[in-house]
Formats: C-alpha cells, sequence, structure tokens
C-alpha cells in the first residue's frame, strides 16, 4: 500500500463521519502497527478483503463514541446490539467506499463484530498495518488497514 492508497482511506473516513455528523473527525498521524499487537477498543467492525488485494480493514470505538454517533444520527435505541450493527455498519461504509476506488476486483466480506480483545481477528503477518487513529468529539477510534 502506497500512500496515496493510504490518503484514499483518510479522506473516506473524513467524509463518513462529516455526511454522518456534520463534523469530521481529527485524523492523527498515520502509522505502522506491529500485526500482533494492534490497537482495539470496546467494540470492532471487521471487513476481510479478498481479490486482487488480500487482508482486512477494521474500524474500532469505544461504545461511547458509537452511542453519540446513534444519537447523533436520531437513533434513540442505543443497545448494545445497536452499537455493534454501528461499528459494522462504519467498517463496512469505509470499506464499500474503498471498493469504488480501487475497483470491482476489491472485494469484500460481510461485517464481523468483536467486542473487546481481537483474538479472532487475523490480520496478514507479512503485510504491514497502517493505522489511522482519529477523534471525534472527544472520542478516540482507528482504522487499521492492512492490504497486499
Amino acid at each position: 500500500m502506497d500512500e496515496h492508497e493510504l490518503h484514499v482511506f483518510i479522506d473516506i473516513v473524513s467524509q463518513y463521519f462529516s455526511r454522518q455528523t456534520g463534523r469530521e473527525p481529527e485524523i492523527g498521524t498515520p502509522y505502522l502497527g506491529e500485526p500482533a499487537a494492534l490497537p482495539v477498543h470496546d467494540l470492532t467492525g471487521v471487513i476481510g478483503i479478498s481479490g486482487v488485494r488480500k487482508g482486512c480493514v477494521y474500524f474500532t470505538a469505544p461504545k461511547d463514541m458509537l452511542r453519540n454517533l446513534l444519537l447523533q444520527g436520531g437513533e434513540m435505541d442505543v443497545s448494545d446490539d445497536n452499537l455493534s450493527d454501528m461499528a459494522g455498519e462504519i467498517a463496512n461504509t469505509i470499506s464499500g467506499n474503498a471498493r469504488k476506488h480501487f475497483g470491482g476486483d476489491f472485494l469484500i466480506s460481510v461485517p464481523v463484530v468483536v467486542a473487546g480483545c481481537p483474538d479472532s481477528i487475523q490480520m496478514p503477518r507479512t503485510v504491514k498495518a497502517y493505522i489511522l487513529p482519529l477523534r471525534w468529539h472527544k472520542h478516540e477510534a482507528v482504522l487499521v488497514v492492512s492490504l497486499q
């Protein structure tokens, strides 16, 4: 993955929050993470990538952030199920928008949501994992992109 492709994901995240909430997130400086020690929060929406590119994209956020996103969107049901759905929805939307950029051979899976420690998230060990930290309304979240 090169710098231009990384900026595609930065733009998609900014556009997502801007469209959904009217407020862009603050995007921190992207950095490389170790596959065995990637950041996680309360809920993580995971999308597997296959086709020409292989890997994984995941969005992880604290419940408070997801709750505020639901409320901002007019949803009053902030149950754990809806918080999980929100994490999956964000990961799916980001990956779906990336598919528009990378083309039809950028195949995305349905989202899988993991609560807490992501033992079940399998990141490619031979592919760099780029960490995109972001802050929205004082809540910190992370997008992780690991693509061949």
